[in-house]
């Protein structure tokens, strides 16, 4: 089986408070790789509490985003029209629950095709250079036989620059990044 994470697909980080012109134009190519990918497709959820400024996160980034119940939180309405399992809730940036859930997988088999051949962990989403990395690192160290891909087609980082820097970091990784 193959696995799709759609990291952080969230209103405050395409129109919101964190929203930029890129995340706003992967909407629909997320939407369209979501609809035609044959696997399990997984979704994570950046989640704060309102006390977030006195956070670390907070204090490093003095912008308040996806307070969990507030429209900001929320998937996109494309996104979220599509999905069909709970998002994983992450009070930071990499998701320790999303290593588990994938390492769970591969021990029960379920990361491997019929014939025994390697499948993929295949991540999209926002932001490739905070999120993005942070969980496919993640899904490195928690399954590091599998291979593990970002399609940077579907992914947009806070700008253009960390994007690309974002994308050389996991390829250096040996996180293939697919253009």
């Amino acid at each position: 089986m193959k696995v799709l994470v759609v990291v952080d697909m969230q209103n405050d980080f395409i129109d919101g408070a964190l929203g930029t012109k890129e995340a706003a134009a992967i909407v629909p190519k997320v939407a369209e790789k979501i609809r035609g990918f044959d696997g399990e497709v997984l979704y994570t959820r950046d989640t704060h509490e309102e006390n977030y400024l006195d956070t670390q996160e907070g204090k490093n980034l003095p912008v308040v985003h996806c307070v969990k119940g507030t429209r900001g939180w929320e998937l996109h309405p494309e996104i979220e029209a599509l999905r069909k399992e709970e998002p994983i809730d992450k009070p930071t940036f990499g998701s320790t629950k999303l290593g588990t859930m994938l390492r769970g997988m591969f021990e029960e088999g379920r990361l491997r095709a019929m014939d025994g051949k390697m499948e993929s962990v295949t991540f999209v989403g926002l932001c490739t250079d905070i999120c993005v990395i942070s969980n496919a690192m993640i899904a490195k160290a928690f399954v590091p036989e599998i291979p593990v891909i970002v399609d940077a087609s579907c992914c947009a980082g806070v700008t253009p620059e960390s994007h690309r820097k974002a994308l050389e970091a996991m390829r250096m990784c040996q996180i293939i990044c697919e253009e």
